[in-house]
């Protein structure tokens, strides 16, 4: 079986439910307040580890309270965690706001997050260069994100959430390149592309996006699918048809199943078909690894063919 390794972040999630998101100075009652598994890299590797696919993580968490709910869900999906350490900061934590709309606002405070830099990443050397696919995402330090890509072997995935000050040259080895229409515009910053020029539709984007170098590239539109870019031209990809209930994590679940479809050998456009479905499926449940569905789920018909 291809191994996948995600190099990334763990969180602690603290969530509450809001009736509509507060306006700046505005005091609101909500409900909640749990804590849960959070991350990006931790939700990624769980959504591909929950449909089957052999993971590892590389990270670090404290060793305070927050460490064993930000586990859990690595430890129940079986990603191998010798390459997550322990350290004196504390575990990284997202505070999460979900509305009525399903609509989220998140503010991560990074923690031992901040520690997974070069000097961290190198340790984790033989489970990085022997794995089929490294993932990475923008929530640990540049100079950790930019040792990963060094030492991985076999395919780079990037889904550079948020956009980081990653060297230009070091971002062209991600293959796919995947990101949202927000974070795709400030990605073309990162090469001097004003996003005004790039297009008006993300298909316009994700052939920009190609030619500034990248081989092949995933903007994801939440309730509107995605588009593929690849040689062979823009591909676009259906949504599901669902009833969103909160849309925590349900970015993440995508690029997880991503991550497992390529993994199996999928082609890039499959892939990304049946990753729809299932970053669909997790917005119709609450929280962001709580979501995540295994083999044994039903996942949503797509809206059209």
């Amino acid at each position: 079986m291809a191994q996948i390794c995600v190099v990334g972040s763990i969180n602690a999630d603290l969530a509450v439910r809001v009736a509509r998101h507060p306006l700046p100075g505005e005091t609101l009652l909500g409900t909640g307040a749990l804590i849960t598994a959070g991350g990006k890299g931790a939700n990624q590797a769980v959504a591909a580890a929950n449909l089957g696919a052999s993971v590892s993580m590389v990270g670090a968490v404290g060793r305070d309270s927050n460490a064993q709910p930000a586990l859990e869900f690595l430890k129940r999906s079986g990603v191998d965690l010798s390459q997550v350490q322990e350290v004196e900061s504390p575990t990284g934590l997202a505070l999460i706001t979900v509305s009525e709309d399903a609509e989220n606002t998140i503010v991560v405070v990074p923690g031992a997050n901040a520690t997974v830099d070069k000097q961290q990443v190198r340790k984790a050397e033989a489970a990085i260069a022997e794995a089929d696919i490294v993932v990475l995402q923008g929530e640990i330090p540049v100079s950790g994100f930019a040792e990963a890509v060094r030492l991985a072997t076999g395919r780079v995935m990037v889904n550079l959430a948020p956009v980081i000050d990653v060297p230009a040259d070091v971002l062209l080895h991600a293959d796919p390149l995947v990101a949202n229409e927000h974070e795709a515009g400030l990605i073309f910053g990162l090469y001097g592309v004003d996003a005004s020029a790039a297009g008006q539709t993300e298909e316009d984007m994700a052939l920009k996006l190609r030619e500034i170098g990248f081989e092949n590239v995933v903007i994801t539109r939440g309730s509107r699918g995605a588009v593929v870019a690849t040689a062979e031209g823009v591909t676009p990809i259906a949504p599901a048809t669902v009833t969103a209930v909160d849309s925590t994590g349900a970015g993440d679940a995508f690029v997880g199943a991503l991550a497992a479809q390529l993994a199996q050998g999928s082609s890039l456009i499959d892939a990304s078909q049946h990753a729809a479905r299932v970053g669909a499926f997790a917005a119709t449940r609450q929280g962001a690894q709580t979501s995540y569905p295994t083999p044994a789920d039903e996942l949503p018909a797509v809206t059209h063919a």
